[in-house]
C-alpha cells in the first residue's frame, strides 16, 4: 500500500509540474526605440536600436514567469531604415519556427515608424495561426517612464494566451490588441502612439489579463495565397501622394523608374486631378499596375463614385491606407497582373 501511495503521489506531482508548464515564446529584435539608448534620461535624443535582445528582456521583471522565454537578434535598426529584405527573413524565421515546433508564439520587438507595415506584410504571408504580436515604445530604454519594459510584457502575454490562436498577426501597444491590418500609428511623440481608426481595437491586456472581444473577419494568414517562400524579393510598387494642383511628376518618374506598380494617395476619396489623370493613363497603358488610395484617414475608396475605375484601368484600395495598399499590391503582383483578380484581393484581405 505505501509503495502504491508513493507512486500515486510521484505521479501527481509529475502531472502538477506538466500543468505548470508555461508556453514558449520566443521574441524576434528588430530594433527600433524600444532598444534605443540616449544620453539623458530626461531629453528625447537617443539612438535607436543601440540595446541587445538580452538587454531588453533583462529588463521586464517578471515576463520569466507568463512564458518560456528565448530571443533571437533578426537586425538592430531604426524601423526608417526597414526594408523588404528584413520582412522577407522575418517571414521566414517565423514559418520555420512554428514549422519546428520551436514555440507556441512569436514577439517581435520592432520600431514604430513602420510596425504597422510589418504587421500587415506578415499578417498575409505567415502560414501558421499561432500568435505572431509586434510591440515596440515610444521612448529610448534609457528615458524616464520609458514604456519599452510593459509593451513588452504584455505582448509576451498577448502572445501566450491560448485566445490569441488564429487572430491572425497582432500589434500590442500602451495596452491595446490590434490586428495587423488595420493598426496604424496615430501619434509623433505620443505613448498611445498607435488605433485601429476604422475598427477599433481587438482587445486589452490589462494586469495580465488578456480580453478580446472582436475578431477581424478578413482572410489572413495560412488563408492568403502569398506564399513566398522561394521568393527572395517583391516587385517594386510605389506609392504617389496628392495634394491641390499636383503635378504629374512623381507618377511619370514612378513609370520611368521601371515599378511594376503604384499606389495613389489620393484627395478625399481618391480622387486625381486632371494631370494626375492623364499620367495614370499613361501609366496603366505602359503595363503598370495602379491602385487608388487615399490620403484620408477612416473610409474607403470606392469603385465607380466619382472616378470611372473601368475606363482609367484602375482599382481600390477599400478602406487599406496608401502604405498597406502597396503591400498588399506588392503580394498581389507575385500571382497575378489581373486587374480584376487583383481587385478582388483587396476586397478579401
Amino acid at each position: 500500500m505505501k509503495k502504491l501511495l508513493c507512486v500515486i503521489c510521484s505521479l501527481m506531482i509529475c502531472f502538477a509540474v506538466y500543468a505548470q508548464k508555461l508556453p514558449r515564446v520566443k521574441i524576434l529584435a528588430t530594433g527600433g526605440t524600444i532598444a534605443g539608448k540616449g544620453a539623458s534620461a530626461d531629453r528625447a535624443a537617443y539612438k535607436a536600436g543601440s540595446l541587445p535582445i538580452k538587454d531588453l528582456i533583462d529588463a521586464v521583471p517578471g515576463i520569466d514567469k507568463v512564458a518560456e522565454i528565448s530571443g533571437e537578434q533578426i537586425s538592430n535598426v531604426g524601423s526608417q531604415d526597414m526594408t523588404v529584405d528584413i520582412w522577407i527573413k522575418l517571414n521566414k524565421r517565423i514559418n520555420e519556427i512554428f514549422k519546428n515546433n520551436e514555440a507556441d508564439g512569436v514577439v517581435i520587438t520592432h520600431g514604430t515608424d513602420t510596425q504597422e507595415e510589418t504587421a500587415y506584410f506578415l499578417s498575409l504571408t505567415c502560414r501558421y495561426d499561432l500568435p505572431v504580436v509586434l510591440t515596440g515604445s515610444m521612448r529610448p530604454a534609457t528615458a524616464i517612464s520609458a514604456d519599452g519594459p510593459k509593451n513588452l510584457y504584455d505582448a509576451v502575454t498577448v502572445a501566450a494566451s491560448p485566445n490569441s490562436k488564429g487572430r491572425g498577426v497582432m500589434v500590442v501597444f500602451s495596452e491595446n490588441i490590434f490586428d495587423g491590418r488595420g493598426v496604424e500609428k496615430i501619434s509623433t511623440t505620443h505613448v498611445d502612439a498607435f488605433k485601429s481608426p476604422n475598427a477599433g481595437p481587438l482587445g486589452q491586456v490589462y494586469d495580465g489579463k488578456v480580453v478580446f472581444y472582436m475578431h477581424d473577419l478578413r482572410k489572413a494568414n495560412k488563408n492568403t495565397p502569398f506564399d513566398i517562400t522561394g521568393l527572395d524579393k517583391l516587385p517594386n510598387v510605389a506609392v504617389a501622394e496628392l495634394f491641390a494642383d499636383a503635378p504629374a511628376t512623381a507618377i511619370d518618374a514612378y513609370v520611368a523608374s521601371g515599378v511594376d506598380g503604384i499606389v495613389v494617395s489620393g484627395l478625399g476619396n481618391g480622387n486625381l486631378n486632371k494631370a494626375n489623370t492623364e499620367a495614370v493613363m499613361r501609366a496603366v497603358a505602359k503595363g503598370v499596375a495602379v491602385c487608388r488610395g487615399s490620403r484620408v484617414v477612416t473610409g474607403r475608396v470606392t469603385l465607380y463614385d466619382e472616378t470611372d475605375d473601368a475606363k482609367l484601368g484602375t482599382f481600390v484600395a477599400d478602406d487599406l491606407s496608401s502604405q498597406k495598399a502597396r503591400i498588399l499590391l506588392m503580394l498581389g503582383l507575385t500571382q497575378t497582373k489581373d486587374k480584376k483578380t487583383l481587385q478582388q484581393y483587396f476586397f478579401t484581405y
